[in-house]
């Protein structure tokens, strides 16, 4: 089953590449990976939640928008590679929760992302992870997702 299909059978659609909120470009492939830029959680160009997570987002909808922004950053992958049925593996996710400094779930919030891409690319998703609390994020984020895949010739 293609990537495509299995988005479609998943009732994803990949969104459009969010446009960057400064100076870099969403992704660059170097050598047989593709690097993403740090992918917000963005809906249609906006942020639908901000805040630290476990005060003002609680942690069931940073997990949410950690899936939507990894969403974002496999649209940034397939920017670069054209198809994301060339991805051979996903190699490594990042996830970084803007964090009340109580809170201590950090990998639970990942699992959004990590399940995404599992879901995606089934056993090519199984990948090597940091789940990384953080004081702020770019706009007051309460998620950022990293990918680097790997990519078939």
């Amino acid at each position: 089953m293609s990537v495509a299909e299995r988005l479609t059978e998943l009732g994803i659609t990949v969104p459009e590449v969010a446009a960057p909120v400064a100076a870099y470009v969403p992704a660059v492939v170097s050598g047989a990976h593709v690097f993403t830029a740090g992918q917000l959680p963005f809906i249609d160009g906006a942020l639908p939640v901000t805040g630290k997570v476990g005060s003002a987002v609680d942690a069931e909808t940073a997990t949410a928008q950690a899936r939507v922004a990894a969403l974002n950053a496999l649209a940034a992958v397939q920017s670069v590679a054209g198809s994301l049925d060339r991805v051979a593996r996903v190699v490594k996710v990042t996830v970084f929760v803007a964090s009340d400094p109580s809170f201590t779930g950090q990998p639970a919030v990942a699992n959004g992302a990590s399940q995404l891409v599992g879901d995606v690319f089934g056993e090519a998703g199984v990948h090597a992870r940091s789940a990384v609390g953080v004081a702020v994020l770019p706009l007051d984020a309460p998620v950022e997702v990293e990918l680097v895949v790997e990519l078939t010739a």
